[in-house]
């Protein structure tokens, strides 16, 4: 009697517990409120769009013209810096030599040109006045002699050989007599005008060498472009920092002041105005926001490159860039954020569908 009733009892217990399950199944899940909430729109109409923070001068990537090892690095990350002050420095020892030897180079060009303009010593003159003196001495000398032969009426007594030799060293005393009193004129007359040119032009091509080592020297020392905050600092020392990497070696920015560029899509873009009223909320914290001062619109519309991860998000979309400051103090946020934006704008106007014409009416 008792196993009899056993079976139709379990099924009875497993039919019942089976309603429960597909009852409770049945059943839609509770909305789960969201850890953050999002802000309300402070407008009845608006455009909505993600922006990020960047520097009021924009994100300047800093490199270097010239690619080496790392000798310093001055910037930190966060450091306040003035408009020319170092932030690194590449190593510059080869050109150090180099710009020692070109301004020996150079210096001595210069004395060359200093000894040109001075002129002649005086000191040069007087010996050089004993020795035209000297070969006039002497030419009248081998004259007086030759005369003395020439004079000689018996030709048996002088031969015409001995008369040749006379004759040539005559001739040849004039010409050193002429040679003496030509270097002696030419000590007399200075220094000569293209002489001085010449060395003028070689003391200019010195002096401009000295000028391209230090210009190459300069090169290597990276300099800050404008007042402003070391952002980013990706380059250390003793690394080799690469000319034109993809990674800038620093950022930096003008932050007293800071930019949102908004991001909005090119089908409401039609519905912006520059006077429009645009507020800013924090992303995570709705209770953060500030408002907004317009700067200006990028007039060439881009694909969309900032994501939010929202699921409804398209990426083949194209955007309006539109920037937007507020004072940096207004709100605790960092280059690179994401805020969440509103901007005032006309509602739109929906015109009222026209009933299609029914098949009757058109017969």
């Amino acid at each position: 009697m008792i196993r009899s009733l056993v079976l139709p009892l379990i099924a009875i217990v497993g039919v019942v517990l089976m309603a429960i399950n597909v009852i409770r199944q049945s059943r839609p899940p509770e909305a789960v409120p969201p850890v953050i909430r999002p802000p309300n729109a402070p407008f009845e109409a608006f455009v909505a769009g993600s922006g990020l923070v960047e520097a009021s001068s924009q994100n300047i990537a800093v490199g270097t013209p010239v690619g080496g090892i790392v000798a310093e690095v001055h910037a930190s990350v966060g450091a306040s810096v003035t408009a020319g002050e170092p932030l690194f420095r590449i190593d510059s020892r080869d050109l150090d030599s180099q710009l020692a030897q070109r301004q020996a180079k150079a210096e001595g060009a210069r004395r060359q040109l200093a000894r040109l303009q001075a002129g002649t010593r005086p000191e040069l003159i007087a010996p050089a006045e004993a020795k035209v003196a000297e070969y006039r001495a002497v030419l009248a000398d081998l004259e007086q002699q030759l005369s003395m032969w020439e004079k000689v009426s018996d030709r048996r007594a002088v031969t015409e050989e001995e008369l040749v030799r006379r004759r040539n060293a005559v001739a040849t005393a004039r010409t050193r007599v002429e040679q003496a009193t030509a270097e002696l004129n030419l000590l007399k007359a200075g220094t000569w005008a293209p002489d001085i040119a010449i060395a003028e032009a070689d003391v200019l091509a010195a002096e401009a060498d000295v000028v391209t080592t230090r210009t190459e020297i300069e090169r290597r020392i990276i300099r800050a472009p404008i007042s402003g905050q070391v952002i980013q600092v990706n380059v250390r020392k003793g690394e080799f920092a690469n000319a034109g990497a993809a990674t800038p070696l620093m950022l930096m920015g003008s932050v007293d002041r800071l930019h949102i560029r908004v991001e909005i899509d090119e089908h409401e873009s039609w519905r912006l105005k520059a006077d429009a009223p645009a507020v800013g909320f924090v992303k995570g914290n709705k209770e953060l926001k500030s408002e907004l001062q317009f700067v200006r619109f990028e007039p060439y519309v881009v694909p969309k490159r900032s994501l939010t991860g929202e699921s409804t998000e398209r990426v083949d979309t194209r955007v309006l860039q539109a920037l937007y400051s507020f004072e940096a103090s207004n709100l605790p946020v960092f280059i690179g954020q994401q805020m969440d934006v509103y901007i005032k704008a006309d509602p739109i106007a929906f015109e009222q569908a026209e009933p299609m014409p029914s098949q009757e009416s058109d017969k």
